[in-house]
């Protein structure tokens, strides 16, 4: 019988029939399954399948029996993600700066076969992409994978490197000659991945956006050890920089608003020791890479917050404003 070609898939049939076609607030009754079974050229009767839902139960599906009318129904009330967990990977996914808006609708549609056909249409309307600013380098998985791969088997990597034109096409950084690196660490911070690697050259740790890395490839050679890369720590690393701009490594004397307790420990941590200078304002010692991010990060709160030293930090801030206002006289 053309029905018994695929008999000895009757089960992976049944429970992929259930994974779609269920949910806590949708059954299927026998004769439901076994027309399912037979549109897939599988025969079916009654008996085998009350034998295959029971041989399910027992290797640990959640398959629970309802009574609708006269009929039974099954459905297959547990997963692996609950849809609310769905639904939060689904935002996550959708609204991560970094992830193509083309890879964000594969993923989320992958998603959508973790649970029930019927749940995944309200997965789907989860997902705000198309005002999204998205990356446009389709590659960045393939990159990030290629970074673990590398630290994890002490090799160094090879990378080109780009910036955008004005016209939005790719301008390769060292007239397209490839970066050779020691990766350190992969970082995510102001919803984009960074590559930290240490390089000879510099003889420091230095910053790359992974979607900005073309051809990133694992190489034979072994990463370098020394002092800078051992000392190296993610967490300061990235509460010492602002967006991600690196600079000179900085001890700054700064005087806050008393407004502004939330905004310094979301910033450098509930561990950072703040002085209480008046009943209105504290002081702050604070070190971070001086950046042009950092005074913006400053300027920010106007007259909230001052910067009391050192007097080069002072007055190159003091600088950067008087050029900023000479753009506009």
């Amino acid at each position: 019988m053309a029905g018994n070609k695929n008999a000895k898939l009757k089960l992976l049939y049944l429970l992929r029939y259930l994974e779609t076609d269920t949910d806590e607030d949708h059954g299927v009754t026998v004769d439901d399954i076994i027309d399912y079974l037979n549109n897939n050229e599988i025969d079916a009767e009654r008996k085998s399948v009350y034998t295959d839902i029971e041989l399910l139960k027992k290797f640990g599906l959640d398959i629970i029996t309802t009574r609708e009318g006269h009929k039974y129904s099954y459905k297959l009330i547990s997963r692996n993600f609950e849809l609310a967990e769905l639904k939060l990977l689904a935002d996550a996914v959708g609204s991560s700066k970094f992830i193509t808006r083309k890879k964000s609708l594969q993923l989320v549609d992958k998603l959508s076969k973790e649970t029930s056909r019927f749940q995944a249409s309200q997965l789907k309307r989860q997902v705000y992409v198309e005002k999204r600013v998205k990356t446009m380098n389709e590659s960045i998985y393939y990159s990030i994978d290629a970074i673990h791969t590398a630290i994890l088997n002490n090799k160094k990597l090879a990378f080109r490197y780009f910036d955008y034109s004005m016209e939005k096409k790719r301008v390769l950084r060292k007239d397209g000659a490839e970066y050779i690196v020691t990766p350190v660490a992969l970082l995510y911070a102001d919803d984009n991945y960074y590559l930290a690697a240490y390089t000879k050259e510099r003889n420091t740790v230095h910053n790359y956006r992974v979607d900005r890395m073309l051809g990133v490839i694992v190489t034979n050679e072994v990463r370098d050890k020394n002092e800078v890369i051992e000392a190296f720590d993610p967490g300061d690393y990235i509460r010492m920089q602002f967006s991600m701009f690196g600079g000179i490594r900085q001890r700054v004397d700064m005087m806050f608003d008393k407004s502004l307790v939330n905004v310094v420990i979301d910033r450098f941590g509930s561990d950072t020791i703040m002085t209480k200078a008046d009943e209105d304002r504290f002081i702050v010692h604070l070190d971070v890479e001086l950046s042009p991010a950092f005074f913006a990060w400053v300027f920010m709160f106007g007259n909230r917050v001052r910067i009391l030293g050192p007097d080069e930090v002072v007055e190159a801030y003091a600088n950067m404003i008087r050029s900023v206002a000479g753009t506009y006289n």
